[in-house]
């Protein structure tokens, strides 16, 4: 592909399918430096250790894994683990996982098929699989409606042509796609208002930021993204009129709304920034600096903004209302993927993917003192995350 970041992403992705402490004293440091913990780590006890677990699912793209994470008061470990897919001798993909609002269900998006990806309803707490659907090239990110009823994914598409693509809408109950919804080139960061009547995604070679009314099922505005040519539009965008891929300079990679649904921030990948859109005027609040390569977002309760830093192996904690970056974290490996933000606002959930045969992790940030407090080696290429539930520890 000619787009330096987009390019840059398909390498890394091609080398994934062929194949992180506070000092205590000197005996701890030999201790670590001649053993390698892979099924559990946890960093140095912190006062803010939590009394109950948090259970955690990501998906592990090259490695067609499903793996369920357990945070508590011992630190984290791989709970159970499930494959993934139809294909078994090839690479199926798993990119994208939502968890139902009653958490009774998750929902995986598959990114490889013959031709086209596929999208998993699976039992939570279990290996059961109860259907699935085949959608479009590539299905990507994806999101569920606060009533459960639909699953919104975004057709990436990306390992083919540079033409326009489309958002999957699929009834949960059923698992059939009711809806195909045309959009933009390499659609991604597929992401709902918590009222529910927006759905957003950014086009990855389009510079463009997508909003779809969910009451009709249409594209009702977009966004240009690219930096002085910024302008809100109405409509869908003509899909013969697209920009000129070459020209593109954001490359966007996620639309995270605010939570009063009243801005919606825009990861820019390739000029490392964060656009914010007024969602009532549908036009430029701010953009401020972020880290090297901003991937994907994520809000907490209380309004801070959780981004991952792809290319900068590290995690940004900001006040969006400000532009301003409260800290950043670095991770244990490269390549900082997905970010889910715990119910009470206590921890933050980091999916690394680790490059070649390198071990994915899952990283948890305590967003009170904005460290890490405890990390889990999972498959490679870990990917998208969701959060299941909080219980009682076992520990």
């Amino acid at each position: 592909m000619k787009f330096t970041a987009v390019s840059q992403q398909k390498k890394e992705y091609a080398v994934y399918r062929s194949v992180r402490c506070r000092f205590v004293s000197c005996l701890l440091i030999f201790l670590a430096l001649g053993f390698s913990v892979r099924a559990q780590t946890s960093p140095t006890p912190s006062p803010g250790r939590p009394a109950q677990d948090y259970l955690v699912y990501v998906v592990c793209e090259s490695a067609d894994r499903i793996m369920l994470i357990r945070f508590g008061p011992g630190g984290a470990r791989v709970e159970s683990q499930m494959r993934t897919g139809l294909m078994p001798m090839d690479v199926n993909g798993p990119h994208g996982i939502a968890v139902s609002p009653d958490k009774q269900y998750f929902y995986v998006s598959v990114g490889h098929g013959r031709p086209e990806g596929s999208v998993w309803k699976y039992r939570a707490g279990t290996d059961n699989v109860i259907k699935y659907t085949s959608l479009g090239l590539f299905p990507a990110t994806t999101d569920i409606t606060l009533d459960g009823n639909f699953i919104y994914v975004a057709n990436a598409n990306f390992h083919g042509d540079m033409v326009p693509s489309s958002i999957s809408v699929v009834a949960t109950d059923q698992m059939i796609e009711v809806k195909r919804i045309p959009t933009c080139t390499m659609p991604h960061g597929s992401r709902l208002n918590h009222q529910g009547t927006k759905h957003y995604s950014a086009c990855m070679m389009d510079d463009m930021l997508v909003e779809i009314d969910t009451r009709k099922f249409a594209v009702d505005r977009y966004f240009m993204l690219g930096k002085g040519k910024e302008m809100g539009m109405s409509g869908a965008p003509d899909p013969h009129a697209m920009p000129d891929h070459k020209s593109a300079t954001c490359t966007p990679t996620w639309a995270q709304p605010s939570n009063d649904g009243s801005i919606v921030y825009v990861a820019c990948n390739q000029s490392n920034e964060i656009v914010a859109i007024k969602t009532d005027t549908w036009t430029l609040l701010r953009r401020f600096p972020a880290g090297t390569g901003v991937y994907n977002l994520a809000m907490t309760r209380d309004g801070r903004l959780v981004a991952t830093n792809k290319r900068g192996q590290s995690v940004s904690i900001f006040d969006p209302v400000a532009g301003r970056e409260l800290a950043k974290i670095p991770t244990q490996r490269k390549v900082v993927h997905g970010a889910v933000v715990s119910p009470d606002d206590r921890f933050a959930f980091i999916s690394v993917e680790g490059v070649g045969s390198e071990p994915g992790t899952v990283e948890v940030i305590d967003l009170g003192t904005m460290k890490t407090v405890a990390t889990v080696d999972v498959a490679p290429q870990a990917a998208g995350i969701d959060f299941w539930k909080m219980e009682p520890s076992k520990q």
